[in-house]
C-alpha cells in the first residue's frame, strides 16, 4: 500500500502539517503556488550546503513569513546578519512582497531524511563507493536514535554500463502506518558517469502532541477505539 505513496504527501492533513499555510482565492492560487515554488528553490540553490531540510511559507495580507529549517544556520545568517538582510532583499525583488524571514536550528541533522539523501549525493559526486557510502550513512543515522532506515540508490553505481537499483536498510521502515513518523528525502547526484538518484526513508517513531500543531492532528494519528457493545441479558 505505502510501496510507491511518497510518506509526506500520504500523512498531510491527518499527522502531518502543509508546508505552505495561506489561503487563497481560485484565480490568484495558482500564481502562489508557482510563487511558493520559486522562494525554495532560489533559497536551495543560492545556499546548496547550508543543510536546509524544510521551507516553511505563511501569507498575510501584506507579507510572506518564510521558515527556513536549517542545520547550519551561521551560513545563512552570516556576520551580524548581513546574509539574511541580503538574501530578504532578493526575495522582495524577485516577488514584489515584503518578505520576513526566521531561522529555525535543526539540532540533529542525522534523523532528517533530505540531509541525509543530500549528504549521500554529495559524497557520490567525490567518486565515494556507493556501498561504503550507504553502509557509513545508515550507521549514522541509526546512532541517533531512530527506529529504522531504508536507503535506495538509482543510476550507473560503480560506473557501470547498465544502470540498476540497489537498497539497503536498517531497523523497522512500515508502510501504511500513519502513527508512524517516516520522514522521506530524494537528491540527485550528478556524476561523470551520469545522474544517481538517492532515496531515503527514516522512521522516528510515534507522533507525539509535541511534533503536531493541531491537537486535532494527534488525535487523527491515534487508532480509532472500537465501541463497546451492549451486553446482553
Amino acid at each position: 500500500m505505502g510501496q510507491k505513496v511518497r510518506p509526506t504527501g500520504f500523512r498531510v492533513g491527518i499527522v502531518e502539517d502543509w508546508r505552505s499555510r495561506w489561503y487563497a482565492t481560485k484565480r490568484e492560487f495558482g500564481d502562489l503556488l508557482i510563487e511558493d515554488q520559486k522562494i525554495r528553490n532560489f533559497v536551495k540553490r543560492k545556499y546548496e550546503f547550508a543543510g536546509i531540510s524544510r521551507i516553511i511559507i505563511e501569507r498575510t495580507r501584506d507579507q510572506v513569513i518564510v521558515h527556513l529549517h536549517t542545520a547550519r544556520p551561521g551560513i545563512i545568517i552570516g556576520r551580524k546578519g548581513q546574509e539574511v538582510d541580503r538574501l530578504k532583499a532578493e526575495l522582495e525583488d524577485q516577488t514584489g512582497r515584503r518578505m520576513e524571514l526566521k531561522i529555525v536550528e535543526i539540532n540533529q541533522p542525522q534523523r532528517s531524511a533530505i540531509l541525509a539523501a543530500e549528504d549521500v549525493a554529495q559524497q557520490l559526486v567525490k567518486r565515494g563507493s556507493f556501498r561504503r557510502v550507504m553502509k557509513r550513512t545508515l550507521d549514522q543515522v541509526m546512532e541517533a536514535g531512530v527506529e529504522g532506515v531504508k536507503m535506495e540508490l538509482s543510476g550507473r553505481l560503480g560506473g557501470a554500463e547498465m544502470s540498476r537499483t540497489e537498497k539497503a536498510s536498517r531497523g523497522s521502515i512500515p508502510l501504511s502506518t500513519l502513527r508512524k513518523h517516516i520522514d522521506y528525502g530524494l537528491a540527485v547526484a550528478q556524476t561523470t558517469m551520469g545522474v544517481i538518484g538517492v532515496k531515503v526513508w527514516i522512521n522516528l517513531g510515534e507522533y507525539t502532541d509535541e511534533e503536531t500543531t493541531d491537537g486535532a492532528h494527534a488525535q487523527a494519528g491515534k487508532a480509532p477505539q472500537r465501541a463497546k457493545r451492549p451486553r446482553k441479558r
